[in-house]
């Protein structure tokens, strides 16, 4: 049985029995969360979450890219997002890698190289610093006053604000 054949198994034995609310996109708690891709990274557990209560967004490493505004954008102007919760983690793959490094493999594998930024870093508490700057100096986004960036320990489960 492959991984997704099991996801599935567990969607059918879920059935409809999900809490929340599913009657509109707009998130109920006004918040979208931008974090990691990383399995570890629990948004709904951490932060007792329910269904409909926030958007997730979710890259490698959780870092603000062009892209993470351009769904933020749409989270904020049309669907009444208020308020940013950035979560980067401790033991992040992406400090394991250097942007160089990662663009030299994939272009010996693919021949090609990515324009596209790795946006590797070494210091967690940085990356969320800069991921925090980003998002507040957007002119694409028009609620830039409750953005607040932590790490998130994924030993201890404990939460951190970087200011």
């Amino acid at each position: 049985m492959t991984a997704i054949d099991e996801l599935l198994r567990r969607n059918d034995e879920l059935g409809n029995v999900v809490p929340g609310d599913r009657s509109t996109p707009k998130p109920s708690m006004q918040v979208a969360i931008l974090t990691c891709m990383d399995s570890r990274i629990r948004v709904f557990e951490i932060f007792g979450l329910k269904q409909g209560e926030a958007h997730v967004l979710r890259n490698a490493g959780g870092v603000v890219t062009d892209d993470m505004i351009r769904s933020l954008a749409l989270s904020q102007r049309k669907l009444g997002t208020r308020e940013v919760l950035l979560v980067h983690h401790t033991n992040c793959g992406l400090e394991l890698v250097t942007e160089d490094g990662f663009k030299d493999e994939l272009e010996t594998d693919s021949g090609m190289r990515p324009t596209w930024a790795v946006e590797a870093f070494r210091e967690v508490k940085d990356s969320v610093r800069g991921s925090m700057n980003r998002l507040r100096h957007s002119a694409f986004l028009p609620f830039k006053e409750n953005v607040r960036g932590f790490v998130y320990d994924v030993r201890s489960g404990v939460l951190t604000e970087v200011v």
